[in-house]
């Protein structure tokens, strides 16, 4: 069985940095005001994202699971606690991460590679060098022939690549993915998981996943985090016993894959509406 680590509890001082993590969410509250009054979106979340894992945080909706991306990106500074990424304190905009959102977020007007190579653009990355890398990262996500192709002539699964491919060709330590794959269908949606893995497997960098899809933050993560509804704040934790590297297309007959989905979906359900069967 699986077993279930120590619940998040409210600290009285900042942790000591460890090096180990890549991710920290110490004693984070956030609250949104408005002339209607304020709304607790996050209350008291404490969190560890290990350097190098794959951490998925589920939950009901609107519990807070993409403030915490944005807390990471620095788009928004927690009300209390702070948040660091690769041991500094983020306080404002983290270029130091890749972004991959729900939605591809291509440019309409690019080609596939003008929109691979845009991180490098920014970085003043000589062009030679762009265009050899963007075609690696175009051939790692099996898009070669789609090179000069618009986002308007690309299937979503397509799109998806992308952006993916976008947000790793500048090698950052840290990779934030909010429900990426949610608008496509199983087939492709197990597809990219499988690419996803293999990227991982390679390169060994942090990510920190957002989805609602228990099979798929068992299918891809090492630990999985369950919050509670808003104001969110982290219920439980747990390690992923399945072994790596993972067949996404039989994950159903990995040994340990029963307890895990049993065991998660037994707080899951518990933070969704009462008349839910």
């Amino acid at each position: 069985m699986l077993k279930t680590a120590l619940r998040s509890v409210r600290t009285e001082a900042p942790a000591p940095v460890d090096d180990a993590l890549a991710i920290e969410f110490d004693d984070v509250s956030l609250a949104f005001g408005s002339e209607a009054g304020s709304m607790m979106a996050l209350d008291h979340v404490s969190l560890t994202v290990p350097r190098g894992q794959i951490t998925t945080v589920v939950g009901p909706s609107g519990c807070g699971k993409t403030t915490l991306l944005r807390l990471v990106a620095g788009l928004l500074q927690p009300s209390s606690g702070r948040t660091l990424c690769n041991g500094s304190e983020v306080r404002g905009l983290n270029t130091g991460i890749g972004f991959v959102t729900q939605d591809s977020n291509l440019f309409p007007w690019a080609t596939t590679l003008s929109n691979i190579e845009f991180p490098l653009t920014v970085r003043g990355v000589p062009a030679r060098e762009r265009r050899e890398r963007a075609m690696e990262w175009i051939a790692s996500v099996g898009l070669s022939g789609f090179e000069n192709s618009y986002p308007s002539q690309l299937s979503g699964g397509m799109q998806k690549r992308v952006s993916i491919a976008r947000a790793f060709i500048y090698e950052p330590e840290v990779i934030l993915l909010d429900e990426p794959f949610g608008a496509l269908d199983a087939q492709t949606r197990m597809m990219l998981h499988h690419q996803l893995l293999q990227l991982w497997q390679k390169r060994r960098m942090t990510m920190l996943f957002i989805t609602h899809d228990l099979v798929e933050a068992i299918t891809l993560s090492d630990q999985v985090v369950v919050m509670t509804k808003r104001p969110g704040c982290v219920k439980e934790r747990y390690r992923i016993p399945l072994a790596r590297p993972r067949n996404v297309f039989e994950i159903y007959l990995e040994p340990g894959f029963d307890d895990a989905y049993g065991a998660l979906w037994k707080h899951f359900k518990a933070e969704m509406s009462t008349d839910t069967p």
